[in-house]
């Protein structure tokens, strides 16, 4: 009797958690099986799984960088790829990636909002022996085994170019008290880019001390900040000479500034403008000749970045390193590059 009342239980709680897949068995799935876009991959479907996580959504440049890994990363190209924003913040990160972790991905691939702090949870992925892809941004670990590679820019070269161009450009012209005044915009603090282009830029400035660094002040990457220190620093300094922005983003946001101030940029302005980036909108501004510079930092790297894992999946070595191509426009040479930009 005991034991047919055992057996009669048993039944009930599998009639129970039946009944609780049919009615709810989406929103289980949405637990159970990575998604992305309301879609589950299945198991005879034979896709690489891919956790991305992208830092935010900034910039221009930053969007085009996600079109283009969700892209390259597609369903058609064999991958089923789960991506998080982290807006941002470096907690959404760890827990993003944390989440690939437990869900079992083949390779998680993400552009790290600042260079520290990843020595835990990537010391997590590789003893779950997941291979990580640095995407944009790169890391600042005691063992450089907690990742396979590296896709993206050399910003200290980005820094470089900058400081060549305006060594070159200042040239033989002339200054009041023959310093040239300096304002930097710089990106967000401990970040790849904004460590590599500072470094790149300075090591060409030190040559030069002539050139007077006003200021360098934290722009975050976005307009509203850099509009914001811009206008600041118009009414702390009485002259700029030249504004070094390390993205496009804080570029527009200081020629709001500019204007407003009745001040003109460009070629024949009052202030020179070095921008990085290189996106359409900024280019316009270049062949207008609102910006004398930009310095290209490309996004499309999706395609590189697919490359890697098609290496790792057939056995084959990986560099550390891969850096896409890149180019300075100015005035000169930014009309072909305007009709091709996508973004």
């Amino acid at each position: 009797m005991k034991r047919n009342s055992y057996y009669s239980l048993i039944s009930i709680l599998i009639i129970v958690i039946l009944l609780v897949f049919i009615f709810a068995g989406e929103t289980l799935g949405l637990f159970l099986t990575p998604t992305i876009d309301n879609e589950s991959v299945s198991a005879d479907e034979n896709l690489i799984t891919v956790g991305i996580s992208q830092l935010g959504s900034e910039s221009v440049w930053r969007s085009a960088n996600t079109e283009s890994i969700q892209k390259s990363l597609s369903r058609e190209n064999g991958y089923f790829a789960i991506f998080s924003n982290a807006r941002q913040k470096q907690d959404n990160q760890i827990k993003a990636i944390r989440n690939y972790i437990s869900q079992g991905v083949d390779y998680i691939v993400f552009s790290p909002v600042m260079e520290d702090g990843w020595e835990s949870v990537l010391t997590e992925a590789k003893e779950a022996k997941i291979p990580v892809i640095l995407m944009d941004r790169t890391v600042n670990v005691s063992d450089d085994t907690l990742y396979v590679t590296h896709v993206g820019s050399d910003m200290k070269e980005e820094g470089i170019k900058a400081g060549k161009w305006l060594e070159s450009y200042l040239k033989n012209r002339t200054f009041e008290d023959d310093t040239v005044n300096i304002v930097i915009l710089k990106g967000t603090r401990g970040s790849t880019a904004e460590i590599g282009r500072s470094n790149g830029f300075h090591e060409i400035s030190r040559n030069h001390p002539e050139w007077k660094i006003l200021e360098e002040v934290d722009a975050d990457f976005t307009t509203a900040k850099a509009r914001e220190e811009m206008t600041r620093m118009l009414r702390k300094y009485p002259r700029i000479d030249v504004l070094i922005s390390q993205n496009d983003d804080m570029t527009f946001g200081a020629i709001d500034s500019f204007r407003q101030a009745g001040i003109t940029t460009g070629i024949n302005g009052d202030v020179t403008i070095v921008s990085f980036d290189a996106c359409h909108e900024a280019l316009t501004m270049v062949y207008n000749g609102v910006i004398n510079v930009d310095i290209e930092c490309n996004p499309i790297q999706g395609e590189y970045v697919s490359e890697v894992i098609k290496k790792l999946e057939n056995g084959e070595t990986v560099d550390k390193e891969y850096f896409v191509e890149e180019q300075v426009f100015t005035k000169e040479n930014v009309k072909e590059a305007l009709e091709k930009r996508q973004y």
